[in-house]
């Protein structure tokens, strides 16, 4: 989006972290991972691995938190099959945090627009309203019933609302 703004009609964040153009791309991460008590990531396992001298973490979600938090609603062959997929991962804040800020010309000249889902136990409500104060958008969507991975718990209606936003913003 920052480095080629004119060939992107809409963003858009489905149940995702929005970064904004006043601070690192790692300030959301930085705010969730302050505001969520460590009793909330349940079995989800962090290490270290890297350079010793400048360690970098990764997460690995353990099926607690993956049945509890991200595919809650989802059929249980998803979940099974999320669970056989599932591999450790980068979380990403030590690359970022060293990145620049996204700009207001390319980033920030995106329309941009953020599709909540009620169940979403991933990015709570709460966050995803942080989130929206912090760097507005054009206009919010919500998948009533959805599961952080809206295209197991509702693909249709993830398809419909998709559908919606390119035919408005194309």
């Amino acid at each position: 989006m920052d480095k080629f703004p004119e060939k992107i009609s809409v963003a858009v964040f489905l149940a995702a972290f929005m970064p904004d153009t006043a601070h690192p791309p790692s300030y959301v991460l930085e705010q969730y991972s302050e505001r969520t008590p460590a009793e909330r990531w349940l079995d989800t396992q962090f290490s270290s691995y890297g350079n010793p001298s400048k360690p970098l973490t990764s997460m690995f979600f353990g099926p607690k938190f993956m049945s509890a938090r991200l595919y809650q609603l989802c059929s249980a062959e998803d979940l099974e099959l999320a669970m056989a997929l599932i591999r450790p991962s980068s979380f990403f804040l030590e690359d970022l945090s060293k990145k620049n800020n996204f700009s207001n010309e390319g980033y920030g000249s995106v329309t941009r627009v953020y599709v909540e889902c009620s169940e979403d136990e991933g990015i709570p409500g709460e966050f995803t309203h942080w989130m929206l104060e912090n760097y507005p958008v054009k206009e919010v969507k919500e998948i009533k019933g959805a599961d952080h991975m809206a295209m197991f718990s509702k693909p249709h209606e993830l398809c419909d609302c998709l559908l919606e936003i390119a035919h408005k913003h194309t």
